[in-house]
């Protein structure tokens, strides 16, 4: 199963504790992690073995908006800064629509993913 992982700045440290707190459940069930760049090199620097992808703003969203259309990537963990502006925003809409065209599940908060990841 390909989880992928994205977090804006703010929200990127969130990220590493939800990976954290939920390791047992991502080694037990051989979750493969895909990200976008920035959030893959936190998420590296953590110990979890991650493909990293562009930067958002550089194409990362793009790029994993293409894996969910191609039904390579059957979750999103996306823990979004509704408070800050982003220039990516339009990719970042299409990942969300593809998500809902393809019907992959998709966290925008640490709330959502705890349900996500409980239920694998």
């Amino acid at each position: 199963m390909e989880i992928a992982i994205i977090a804006h700045d703010g929200k990127k440290a969130d990220m590493v504790q939800f990976l954290n707190e939920n390791r047992d459940i991502l080694h037990q069930k051989n979750i493969t992690l895909v990200s976008t760049g920035t959030t893959g090199e936190k998420v590296k620097k953590a110990g979890f073995r991650v493909n990293a992808l562009l930067s958002g703003p550089l194409g990362g969203d793009a790029q994993i908006a293409a894996r969910v259309a191609e039904d390579k990537c059957n979750m999103v963990l996306f823990f979004r800064d509704p408070l800050d502006k982003h220039p990516h925003e339009p990719d970042i809409l299409m990942l969300m629509r593809l998500c809902d065209v393809h019907n992959v599940p998709l966290a925008t908060n640490p709330a959502t993913a705890e349900l996500l990841i409980k239920a694998i």
